[in-house]
C-alpha cells in the first residue's frame, strides 16, 4: 500500500536508473529514440508510457542489471493497469518548445549534492519561463546572454564543488561525530572507506572500490546484497535499511561517517527471514485469504522484509506490505517496526480487517486477480454440434 501512485513508484524506479547513469534527458532521449520532453514526464511521473518497449530501451540504455528490468517491468505494468484511475498530466501536442541548452546538454555534468534528490519530494523543478517581449536581434542577442551566463554559472557551480567536496560533511557525519576529526586523523584510519581513497560520502550512482566495500561490509552484516561496486537501487535500499537497524539518522540511503563507522563497529545485522518462512507466516495470518494476501506481498515487495520504495513527495513505504510513512503513523509504527516481518505482516492484517479485503494494496490485487473460470452457459448434451465423450481427453 502507498500514498503514492503507482506511476509515481514507477517514476522513481526509472528516475533512479537515469541519475546513475549519468545521463541527461537529452542525452537518454537521443540513444532511446524518445523525445527528451517524454523522458522528463516518464521520470516525474507526470506519464506513463503506452508500451513497454520504451520502458526497455530507457532501462537499457541506463545500464539497467536484468533483476532491475524485471522490476521496472512489474512497476511500469502497475502504472498501466492504473492509469485510467490516477489524474495524469495532458500530452503536449504539437512541436516541442525549444528549450535552452542547459549546463548538462553543453556536455557539462549535472552538479547534484551528494543523497540530495532533485527538488523537495525527488522531482526536478522546472523554472518557469517568461514570455519573450522581444523579437529580431534583441531577441536573439539576449538568448545568447542567458546561454553564456548558464554555462558559465555551471562551471563556476562545478569549480567550487570540486574545491570543496572534501570537506563537506553531511547531516550522517554530523550524527556520528566523524566528521569534526582533522585530516590527519583520517589519514591514521587505514579501514579503506576512511581513506583518502574514497569520498567524504558514498552515494547513489558511484561505481568505485568503495561501494564495492560497502556491500561487502552489508553482506557481512547478513544482507541479501550484490558485491559488484554499483551503489544502486539495491544497495540504496539496503544502506538505507541497515541505517534503520543501527538507528542512524537520518537513514537517507548515504554513506557519511557515522554510517561507515557503523559498518566497521556496530553489531547490529541484516538476517530477517527467508522467502519461504514469509509465506508461511503470512498464510498463518491471514486464514481467510492466505494465497491471495502471499501475492499481495509479492507484488509490493518481492517478499523481501527489509525492502524499501521512496517516493517522488519525498515519503517512503516499508517493509513486506510496502506501508507508507502516513500508514505506519497511523498504527503507531516506526520505520524499524515496519522492517519486522512479524510486526508488518500483523499490522497488514489490522488493514484488512477494518473492511476484510485488500483495498488499501489495490493495484496490486487487480494485477494478481486470477482469471475467471470459463465455463459453458449450456450443457454440453445441448450443443448442437455435441463431440464424443473421448473429446475431453484430447
Amino acid at each position: 500500500m502507498s500514498e503514492c501512485t503507482e506511476s509515481e513508484r514507477f517514476a522513481a524506479c526509472l528516475r533512479s536508473l537515469k541519475e546513475r547513469s549519468g545521463l541527461s534527458y537529452a542525452a537518454l532521449a537521443a540513444k532511446t529514440g524518445t523525445s527528451g520532453s517524454s523522458v522528463h514526464r516518464y521520470c516525474l511521473g507526470t506519464s506513463v508510457p503506452q508500451d513497454y518497449g520504451t520502458v526497455h530501451r530507457l532501462a537499457v540504455a541506463c545500464g539497467a542489471a536484468p533483476e532491475e528490468l524485471r522490476t521496472l517491468h512489474r512497476l511500469w505494468a502497475l502504472a498501466d493497469a492504473a492509469r485510467d484511475q490516477e489524474p495524469t498530466e495532458p500530452e503536449r501536442q504539437g512541436p516541442e518548445p525549444a528549450d535552452e541548452p542547459s549546463a548538462q546538454e553543453a556536455g557539462l555534468p549535472e552538479p547534484v549534492a551528494p543523497g540530495v534528490e532533485h527538488g523537495a519530494g525527488g522531482e526536478t523543478a522546472e523554472v518557469p519561463r517568461e514570455p519573450s517581449r522581444v523579437s529580431g536581434a534583441m531577441g536573439r542577442s539576449r538568448r545568447r546572454m542567458r546561454v553564456g551566463m548558464a554555462v558559465g554559472m555551471a562551471v563556476l557551480v562545478l569549480g567550487g564543488m570540486a574545491w570543496t567536496l572534501p570537506s563537506l560533511t553531511s547531516a550522517d557525519d554530523k550524527a556520528g561525530g566523524r566528521g569534526e576529526g582533522t585530516g590527519d586523523q583520517r589519514k591514521e584510519d587505514d579501514r579503506l572507506l576512511f581513506t583518502s581513497a574514497c569520498r567524504e560520502v558514498v552515494a547513489m550512482g558511484q561505481h568505485d572500490a568503495c561501494v564495492r566495500e560497502v556491500q561487502r561490509l552489508l553482506d557481512a552484516k547478513g544482507a541479501v546484497i550484490g558485491v559488484d561496486g554499483d551503489f544502486g537501487p539495491q544497495t540504496l535500499r539496503r544502506v538505507t535499511a541497515f541505517q534503520v537497524i543501527a538507528g542512524i539518522e537520518p537513514p537517507n540511503g548515504v554513506v557519511g561517517d557515522a554510517t561507515k563507522g557503523a559498518l566497521y563497529e556496530s553489531g547490529a545485522r541484516m538476517d530477517t527471514w527467508s522467502q519461504d518462512k514469509v509465506r508461511r507466516r503470512i498464510r498463518e495470518v491471514f486464514t481467510e485469504a492466505p494465497d491471495r494476501a502471499v501475492a499481495i506481498a509479492d507484488c509490493q515487495s518481492f517478499l523481501d522484509p527489509l525492502h524499501i520504495l521512496p517516493n517522488t513527495n519525498g515519503t517512503r513505504n516499508w517493509g513486506l506490505f510496502q506501508i507508507s510513512d502516513a500508514r505506519l503513523k497511523d498504527l503507531g509504527g516506526t520505520p524499524r517496526k515496519a522492517l519486522d516481518p512479524e510486526w508488518n505482516i500483523l499490522a497488514a492484517k489490522r488493514l484488512w480487517s477494518r473492511d476484510e479485503d485488500f483495498h488499501d494494496w489495490s493495484h496490486c490485487d487487480r494485477a494478481f486477480s486470477p482469471s475467471p473460470s470459463v465455463s459453458p452457459s449450456v450443457s454440453p448434451s445441448a450443443l448442437p454440434s455435441a463431440k464424443p465423450s473421448g473429446f475431453a481427453g484430447r
